[in-house]
């Protein structure tokens, strides 16, 4: 994939193309000094959902640019690591890397997280926000007896409930993604269960900085709150977790408050089309706003 656009001195083209592993480790270093903090092991999760969807945009063999559109299904994708590399900025070199990667999307419903600096650029290209998320952040407060009853680890046997659930959450079905983001190493899982039925779950991982929250799906607050004990009882002594909680979930928030995390940056999601159907009100934490 190539884009006929030249760099700003004129001298060489802008070449987009699929990235190699070398150069997406480079990018999501890109991404934690942007103070994204991504998961120490999210790209080896999503990268095989669609090993296609991540591009960078070379200079003379150099990776100066980053965009991943990653199709979950035939009817969305999502899209995130829109970078381009400091000290090139302002040169429209994201802008020709987004004209060449965004058409891998096809006619998908496209959804990203944007900065709220980029809101009015992606409005233009035809996105609608829908809701602001906030980053959560800070070291939780210790919890007594973090476990609750019906609040168990997953499981093999629990993976097609826990990915039945999460297609109410998500826009698209994503089991065999949830069999790897579920059993990494590193991440650790747990389901709350009422009468041998999923009726949440989540996940904390390792970040580049601490742990992350992500997913944390749940029928209640309550449910929620059983979760996120658990989880949080599996993050480093001292050590920071962050977790994006939708601005509009007050329970959800509330929860994040009472465990000593607080409110930080936001972003706000947007969507081109109609947004896609989800029972919103059991999204207390979304999974990544890297890669949806």
């Amino acid at each position: 994939m190539t884009d006929p656009d030249t760099a700003a001195s004129g001298a060489e083209r802008l070449l987009v193309a699929p990235a190699s592993a070398a150069e997406w480790a480079q990018v999501e270093q890109w991404a934690a000094d942007e103070g994204w903090n991504p998961g120490l092991r999210d790209t080896a999760c999503f990268h095989p959902t669609d090993s296609e969807g991540f591009f960078v945009g070379r200079i003379g063999g150099r990776a100066v640019s980053a965009i991943s559109v990653v199709r979950y299904s035939e009817r969305y994708a999502f899209l995130g690591f829109y970078l381009v590399r400091p000290g090139l900025r302002g040169r429209g070199l994201g802008h020709a890397t987004w004209r060449a990667a965004v058409p891998h999307a096809g006619s998908r419903v496209i959804g990203l997280d944007a900065v709220p600096e980029q809101e009015a650029t992606y409005r233009g290209s035809g996105f609608t926000a829908a809701y602001r998320s906030v980053r959560y952040g800070g070291v939780p407060a210790p919890q007594r007896d973090p476990v609750a009853a019906g609040v168990v680890p997953v499981g093999d046997g629990l993976l097609d409930g826990v990915a039945a659930y999460d297609a109410h959450c998500f826009p698209a079905g994503r089991r065999a993604f949830l069999g790897r983001w579920l059993t990494n190493p590193g991440h650790t899982a747990y389901a709350r269960l009422r009468d041998g039925a999923v009726r949440g779950y989540g996940v904390i991982r390792p970040a580049r900085s601490g742990h992350r929250v992500g997913p944390l799906f749940a029928d209640t607050p309550d449910d929620a709150g059983a979760l996120l004990d658990a989880l949080l009882a599996h993050a480093e002594p001292g050590g920071e977790v962050a977790m994006d909680v939708p601005e509009g979930n007050g329970a959800a928030r509330a929860a994040a408050e009472a465990r000593g995390l607080a409110p930080g940056w936001f972003t706000v999601r947007m969507y081109t089309g109609e947004p896609p159907r989800t029972t919103a009100d059991r999204v207390h934490a979304s999974t990544s706003l890297e890669l949806g």
